[in-house]
């Protein structure tokens, strides 16, 4: 991978205005607002006067695609007391900057400040609406909005839509997905560090709210210092740093290089604000990162795409209440079906603006249990089988013909499909599915047919959620009562089973192996109806395993080709392993992309 040296970083910025003496002096004074639109002329806050004033959060909620939308921060803030909420900075999807501003569809369905929308041009004076969902100042702050951008213009313009409604504008530049290598964006501009620069100046220059930055690391110490230095030094006031290279993504993802961070930390200036991001996998992962990386913040993606509880402390013994689950060895994590309540309750309170249902109470060992014996399937009527009739195709033809008549001599049918076409997605609601399989993946490796009916739900259907979520209460009640019945021995031969799989499959006896995952496994290992990481395996066991392979150089004899000697994450190659996931898609269908 080719390193941008410092020589081409200086030379994007000799002609460039020097920021000021210290980042925490005041930049400018512009017109922002609180996102209602009253125009509030305040001050322009730079680095670390900017960070300090939105509250100087610990934790970030990762820009993902399609993932990190309004109703999952609400979630993950969820979990903490609400004076202690402000401890989390959210931040939005990512956004592809010209989609954004060219298309008035693309922005109603991923970004929803006002319930009117945004315009297609920023107006001047605001229009004076009502917060709604993305930025509102009374639920959704500090927010930072994410975009994905090669054109400073283009990237201006859609900024400015925004910026009413956020506290700042980060640019992505380290998504490494095949499609911003298409698109040219993310992790795929860190050879255009001159492009990069004039991105984040004119953002710098001529929004009213800070921008910021989040990065991957270079192959080397001095070219990723030199890479941060041109990020600074274009005008970001918050510098977030993925401690992995741009190659490191599925199958060759590994370990992120807190070390990296940390060299950052201690060669930058003092007053830089630095976030971490990587390696997080539960609660007591946060503070080991801050201690190990020096940065003011840590980011999850992953972590908490598994767990949106994993910035909340877990309560103290004898406090656990229903929601949280702790078994007789002491350990223990939020159940899954009292997170997946309050996602539910989230989306009916927010998005669809009406209250939840009334539910009874969390199951918990020794309440009324009648209700948790599994329902009999419902039976079919079969008293007209034995009549002759045309078969169900026809029947179903017939009852379509019936239903235009109805309609008014068959125009109205196709007016209704029509009227539902132009029915605007929320992305709150399109984003469930997808959650959902994160929150419950160990769950429906155990309860398949929760996977199937979660596989079919249609987008935005909460009756049809409301069923499996009591359908997982129910799984969640049964496995309870037998680890009671049990006394915990039910959960022991299910982890025993799973430890003697693992070790067959993969040979990994050793768990001290820095290229194992023999110990992140057996550390973050919970019963499946606790919520938990999904443990990718390491590099050295998918090569074991088939999934990767080393690339081949041309043998220098002229005859084949030979592998190369010491394979890293750029000298390897994702060898197509197709696994069946929800209703027999491939698990890819159902990942997400992390910017």
């Amino acid at each position: 991978m080719a390193s941008p040296s410092s020589e081409a970083t200086a030379s994007a910025t000799p002609e460039s205005p020097s920021l000021p003496a210290t980042t925490t002096e005041t930049a400018t004074t512009a017109t922002a607002t609180n996102g209602s639109g009253n125009g509030i002329a305040k001050p322009k806050l730079h680095g670390k006067a900017f960070y300090e004033s939105i509250g100087s959060p610990k934790y970030v909620v990762a820009p993902m695609v399609d993932q990190s939308e309004f109703a999952w921060r609400m979630l993950s803030r969820s979990f903490l007391p609400e004076s202690d909420r402000g401890l989390i900075v959210g931040y939005s999807p990512m956004l592809h900057a010209k989609m954004f501003l060219n298309s008035p569809k693309y922005r109603l369905s991923h970004f929803q400040p006002t319930r009117e929308g945004l315009p297609d041009a920023h107006p001047d004076p605001i229009p004076e609406h009502a917060p709604f969902l993305d930025g509102n100042p009374a639920i959704d702050r500090p927010l930072i909005v994410q975009f994905c951008a090669n054109d400073p213009d283009a990237l201006l313009s859609a900024a400015k839509l925004v910026a009413p409604y956020c506290d700042a504008v980060d640019l992505n530049l380290g998504c490494p997905q095949g499609i911003a290598r298409r698109g040219r964006y993310g992790a795929f501009l860190q050879e255009d560090q001159e492009l990069i620069f004039r991105m984040i100046r004119t953002l710098h220059d001529n929004l009213p709210v800070p921008v910021t930055a989040k990065i991957r690391i270079l192959e080397t110490k001095e070219a990723t210092l030199a890479y941060a230095q041109n990020v600074l030094r274009a005008g970001a006031s918050i510098l977030t740093v993925h401690g992995r290279l741009r190659e490191q993504k599925g199958h060759l993802t590994g370990l992120a290089d807190w070390q990296m961070i940390r060299y950052l930390r201690d060669t930058l200036p003092a007053e830089t604000v630095l976030f971490a991001n990587g390696n997080i996998l539960q609660h007591g992962d946060l503070e080991q990162c801050l201690a190990a990386t020096g940065a003011d913040a840590v980011m999850s993606a992953e972590g908490n795409l598994s767990n949106p509880g994993i910035f909340a402390a877990p309560p103290a013994v004898g406090d656990e209440g229903r929601e949280y689950w702790r078994g007789k060895d002491g350990r223990g994590g939020w159940r899954v079906d009292a997170v997946f309540r309050r996602y539910l309750d989230l989306l009916h309170r927010y998005v669809a603006e009406q209250e939840p249902p009334q539910r009874r109470p969390l199951f918990m060992p020794g309440d009324d249990d009648g209700w948790v014996a599994e329902p009999a399937p419902p039976q079919e009527d079969k008293g007209d089988d034995d009549v002759e009739g045309p078969p169900r195709k026809k029947q179903k033809q017939q009852k379509q013909q019936q239903q235009q008549q109805n309609d008014g001599g068959g125009g109205g049918g196709r007016a209704k499909q029509n009227e539902k076409a132009k029915v605007i997605p929320s992305p709150n609601l399109c984003a469930m599915q997808a959650h959902l399989f994160h929150l419950l993946r160990h769950l429906v490796s155990r309860h398949t047919d929760v996977r199937d009916i979660l596989a079919k739900l249609r987008q935005g259907d909460l009756a049809a959620f409301e069923s499996l979520l009591e359908m997982v209460e129910r799984k969640v009640a049964q496995g309870l009562l037998e680890y009671e019945r049990t006394d915990g021995k039910s959960v022991e031969e299910e982890m025993q089973v799973d430890k003697k799989e693992k070790k067959e499959e993969e040979q990994v006896e050793d768990e001290d192996d820095p290229e194992s995952s023999v110990r992140a496994v057996k550390q973050c290992k919970r019963p499946w109806w606790v919520i938990q990481p999904i443990i990718r395996p390491l590099p050295k066991e998918a090569l074991a395993k088939g999934a990767i392979q080393p690339k081949k150089v041309k043998n220098p004899n002229g005859v084949g080709r030979v592998p190369l000697p010491t394979p890293t994450a750029s000298d390897m190659e994702i060898t197509a392993v197709p696994t069946a996931g929800a209703a027999g898609r491939p698990e890819s269908a159902v990942a997400v992309a992390v910017a």
